[in-house]
């Protein structure tokens, strides 16, 4: 199996401006002069954590989906990341799973946070995700799923890992950054598997301080790859699938795992 590549881009976000966040990462992606098969971007990439549909929402043929489309077709990679989008008269924080061709995967993000009142303007999803790349399967997630670890539960059935990394992307307040770091430990470990986390850096539109603290974690729960705090950097490392395999083996613990379904 062949090993992946990732970059992360951790970076500031303009408030509801399209346009100046779509021309930054222009630059961002830009800097990334190696081959690679998934960049990851943060949590609502062109607006911020806004509540404001009537500002920030698009649909699947908005200026920022066409954006998409030609970034992965340019860097010939798979590029996640969520934006606010409108369908049938409802609102979705819609993560999308975008691959060269310009076909696209999404998953809506099911835990809502209320205590920034997410749930009074988007409706939440009820489906999960699972996406292959190279062999590998991958599980997107968006930032308050993290600390619902039902929901994000690695399946093992019949010798076979129902996903190998697990990816969330968050604006993620510095304020609560240490159940940040501790929460994507705990659910490569449970799971075992590599576990990616991309936040944003800056101050938002309503005062709130975000130190990003992006993290790559292998899957015995050490820290591979940790970017500075309160700064803005794109970084790339390569995910070893032999290393991962190795350490299932000789860790069979997916054997003794719980067996449940969410209804």
């Amino acid at each position: 199996m062949q090993d992946i590549k990732v970059a992360i881009i951790q970076t500031d976000l303009f408030w509801e401006n399209v346009q100046s966040n779509l021309l930054k990462l222009d630059q961002d992606i830009s800097k990334i002069s190696e081959a690679i098969d998934i960049i990851v971007l943060p949590e609502m990439f062109n607006t911020g954590f806004s509540m404001n549909p009537s500002v920030c929402a698009g649909n699947t043929d908005c200026v920022t989906m066409q954006w998409i489309k030609k970034k992965a077709l340019e860097k010939n990679c798979v590029i996640i990341g969520s934006l606010l989008i409108a369908e049938k008269g409802k609102f979705f924080n819609r993560l999308f799973w975008m691959q060269p061709d310009g076909n696209f995967k999404y998953y809506d993000k099911k835990h809502l946070f209320r205590f920034g009142k997410e749930h009074d303007v988007f409706s939440p999803g009820n489906k999960k995700l699972i996406t292959s790349l190279k062999g590998w399967n991958f599980r997107p997630l968006v930032c308050y799923d993290l600390r619902f670890p039902v929901w994000s539960k690695n399946v093992f059935i019949n010798e076979n890992y129902e996903y190998d990394c697990l990816i969330y992307i968050a604006n993620w307040p510095e304020k609560r950054k240490h159940a940040w770091i501790s929460l994507l430990i705990a659910r490569a470990i449970e799971n075992q598997a590599y576990v990616i986390g991309v936040n944003r850096v800056g101050t938002d539109g309503k005062g709130n301080v975000h130190s990003g603290d992006s993290l790559v974690i292998d899957p015995k729960g050490n820290i591979i790859l940790q970017l500075p705090s309160h700064k803005e950097v794109t970084e790339v490392i390569t995910l070893s699938y032999s290393e991962m395999q190795t350490y299932r083996t000789q860790f069979p613990v997916a054997l003794d795992w719980d067996k449940f379904q969410i209804f």
